[in-house]
């Protein structure tokens, strides 16, 4: 059985102009599932706008899904009871990007890695310093750091923090929401490295959810590549992360820079989902970003399809491709 299971979620928006008091509805995450195994990593990847923050919120409990199940430990988390809710909490966690507002400035970071321990378990002080003591160490840190406050740490010594509050109740899985991007490279190695001991160590799981590809590759053991709201490409095993063929997936490997500027070509841009036009409900999604449609693409939108053994992919030429 697997540890979670997304059964076709979506999500939908609406928004209305304050000026012209027109709505606008902006399909977040349509129509999406997904698993993830006990002990495995899945790499959530895609750019800024697709839906993957959106997707993990509901994950985590936090974005109600107007349609669809979460799964996770065998119990669909939003038909439970309030009681089963709080027991599923415990074992699902998250790391967020933004490591200052994690973290309340006007307390010793103990306070916030304590505060998990208080609403779940019955410790005594000493055995609750004692606890918050052997996460800081889990995570590279001093035990002596509870006392500091958010200001004295670094960004990279923020984030150790808020991962050991998420490992505070040793739970199955963690979702990691865009957790090493706002960090610099040289740091982003460290927190990925850290990482991967503690998956490895703990047994545990991740949602790794990043616009990076890279980092994406260097922790993840199968990746999905979501493209405006939509699933596009899944590789159950990341040793085949060479065999990614949908035209999205190509473009998001193109866009990763070369580390010297001399290698740089004119593919190698970066590009925001945000502009790109949205599609018909018959068209491909991503038809007015694509190189190689055809005259199907204008007609029937493509679903996931298998192409080889643990390999799915939504786009008609690659279905016909493998067909031959």
């Amino acid at each position: 059985m697997s540890l979670l299971k997304v059964k076709q979620i979506s999500k939908t928006f609406k928004s209305k102009n304050f000026f012209t008091h027109k709505g606008r509805v902006v399909e977040a995450v349509k129509d999406i599932s997904l698993s993830i195994e006990e002990g495995m990593c899945l790499g959530l990847v895609g750019e800024s706008g697709c839906g993957k923050s959106t997707l993990g919120r509901i994950i985590l409990g936090l974005e109600p899904p107007q349609s669809g199940q979460v799964i996770f430990q065998g119990k669909d988390f939003y038909k439970t009871t309030r009681q089963e809710k709080m027991k599923l909490r415990k074992d699902l966690q998250a790391v967020f990007q933004d490591y200052n507002s994690a973290i309340n400035p006007k307390y010793p970071v103990k306070m916030a890695i304590s505060e998990p321990l208080r609403n779940y378990l019955s410790l005594s002080p000493s055995e609750e310093i004692k606890r918050i003591g052997e996460l800081l160490e889990l995570v590279g840190l001093n035990p002596q750091d509870m006392h500091k406050y958010a200001y004295q740490f670094s960004g990279g010594q923020l984030q150790r923090v808020n991962i050991a509050r998420a490992l505070a109740l040793n739970p199955k899985l963690i979702v990691l929401d865009e957790a090493v991007s706002s960090l610099d490279v040289s740091v982003q190695a460290q927190i990925l490295n850290l990482l991967a001991e503690l998956k490895r160590e703990l047994n545990l799981s991740y949602l790794f959810i990043s616009h990076d590809i890279e980092a994406v590759y260097y922790l993840a053991d199968a990746i999905a590549v979501m493209y405006q709201g939509k699933l596009v490409e899944i590789i159950n095993d990341i040793s085949l992360f060479d065999q990614l063929v949908h035209p999205y997936s190509n473009k998001l490997l193109t866009s990763v820079l070369p580390s010297h500027p001399r290698f740089r070509t004119d593919s190698c841009v970066e590009f925001d989902e945000l502009h790109a036009k949205p599609g018909n409900a018959n068209e491909c999604n991503y038809l007015d970003r694509c190189n190689c449609k055809e005259q199907l693409c204008f007609q029937v939108k493509p679903v996931l399809s298998k192409l080889t053994e643990g390999h799915l992919a939504a786009c008609h030429k690659l279905k016909e491709i493998n067909k031959a």
